[in-house]
């Protein structure tokens, strides 16, 4: 289907674009990923923090959220019924997904780059501070502790207040068009990776998907079919909202590489 791009979206789109071909090319590059590693962590709390956030949604508590240095992540929360154990498996994959959705449609809204990097540092330090630290040492819980979580949830946050503060207006929104652009591409990759684990020829891997078939009875490569179609919509929609002209709306600050403005 034909995406009709409007005049003044399209310099950000180029922009999104270079942010797009500038992940590809790390990814295989060899030991590039180093470079995309803190993104890579930035997602996995992110990823957590859906299951968190979806927990306590549906009435259940989080006991504990810990990212590990392979970047993969765990969060226990209370076991509610059958319709919350789906929505709190399906909310990382597509919680990530969503973040990075949000961010494009905050980027087209023109809500300052400096707030958006705040507000998103500001979450992660409360992910870790409550869910990976508080939770569960009150609990007693020193097992589910991760000592790496502290260390990178706050090196994050202190990242992007620092970006947030002392980087040019225009760096600053490229940082978030790049932080969009993690989080979409590495939802989809896990998606990815999910599926095929899910099929037939998978390896046994614990996974969210799993984690839905031992709740619902129903295979695992069932829920990641949903997920990957869910994750498509949302960003077919959060690109369709980015397309739309926005006359009359504040100015958006000018990225790199953007086309100059000829008045």
């Amino acid at each position: 289907m034909k995406l009709n791009i409007s005049r003044d979206a399209r310099p950000q789109v180029r922009t999104l674009l270079i942010a797009t071909f500038i992940t590809l090319a790390l990814w295989f590059i060899p030991y590039a990923e180093i470079l995309t590693y803190p993104f890579r962590i930035f997602v996995t709390f992110i990823h957590e923090g859906g299951h968190a956030i979806a927990a306590l949604l549906t009435g259940n508590s989080v006991a504990s959220l810990s990212v590990a240095m392979n970047a993969s992540g765990e969060t226990y929360t209370t076991e509610g019924g059958l319709l919350s154990q789906i929505f709190v498996s399906s909310a990382g994959y597509l919680g990530a997904m969503a973040y990075g959705a949000l961010l494009l449609v905050l980027i087209r809204r023109a809500v300052a780059a400096r707030i958006v990097l705040l507000a998103s540092a500001a979450f992660i330090l409360v992910l870790t501070t409550i869910f990976g630290l508080w939770k569960p040492l009150s609990n007693g819980m020193w097992e589910r502790f991760s000592l790496f979580t502290l260390i990178a949830g706050v090196v994050l946050s202190l990242g992007l207040v620092a970006i947030a503060r002392y980087a040019s207006a225009r760096t600053a929104s490229f940082f978030v068009s790049f932080l969009a652009v993690q989080c979409v591409l590495n939802a989809l990759s896990d998606l990815k990776t999910v599926f095929f684990l899910s099929s037939p020829l998978g390896t046994s891997v614990p996974t969210d998907a799993v984690n839905m078939a031992n709740a619902t009875g129903i295979p695992s490569i069932f829920w990641a079919i949903i997920w990957i179609g869910i994750a498509l919509l949302i960003l077919s929609t959060a690109m369709r909202v980015y397309a739309v002209s926005k006359h009359g709306s504040a100015k958006q600050q000018d990225l790199p590489f953007e086309d100059p403005l000829h008045v």
